[in-house]
């Protein structure tokens, strides 16, 4: 794995998320093998307004081979599993080429948001669905975006004012959700073993 590569990629892809693309990205933990994406919804789709976190491990043979990605937010969409997140497009399969990157992958993500591929479905229900019966797809896809695609500073204060609520400072949860990398469960046990 080029590390160089990899710290060049993620400079780029924040310098240019300040321009408004609808997508970035942050690296989880110590080294480079794993990130976080964050792909804003397409505006006049049924995704607009949500926020969808894909997770990203990149193999030791990146660029060569692609970055194994997957939808860590639950979405209703015919390229994309309703249950694992799995994706299915090309330019993460058979189509990867070194010249790419984790943003051109990013943003090959968010074009795919806009124009679902129903005839090479991962998710065949929702596929079917996409083809026969458009109206009912539509709904449940913003149905989805809404209640599983919040933004992360809305998920973050939801988390807050749940472990608030049990008797925490602010001050202290908040920590505790920073030092767990946001996941609440941890961030309870930390607090709970610091008491």
């Amino acid at each position: 794995m080029e590390t160089r590569r990899l710290q060049k990629e993620y400079e780029e892809l924040t310098k240019l998320s300040a321009s408004n693309s609808g997508v970035r990205a942050n690296i989880i933990g110590p080294n480079m093998t794993h990130w976080k994406g964050i792909i804003n919804g397409p505006d006049d789709t049924v995704y607009q307004g949500g926020t969808f976190i894909i997770d990203i491990i990149i193999p030791s043979e990146y660029p060569y081979k692609p970055p194994k990605m997957k939808f860590d937010t639950k979405i209703w969409h015919p390229n994309i599993s309703s249950q694992t997140g799995a994706i299915c497009l090309d330019i993460l399969k058979d189509e990867w080429s070194p010249a790419l990157t984790i943003r051109t992958a990013l943003l090959s993500l968010q074009a795919l948001l806009c124009n679902p591929e129903p005839d090479d479905p991962q998710d065949a229900v929702v596929a079917s669905q996409y083809k026969n019966n458009r109206d009912l797809f539509n709904q449940t896809a913003r149905a989805w975006t809404q209640e599983h695609a919040k933004s992360p500073e809305k998920i973050l204060e939801e988390k807050i004012k749940r472990l608030c609520e049990m008797g925490f400072t602010e001050h202290v949860v908040r920590k505790a959700l920073n030092d767990c990398a946001m996941d609440e469960a941890a961030a309870l046990n930390l607090i709970l073993s610091e008491s």
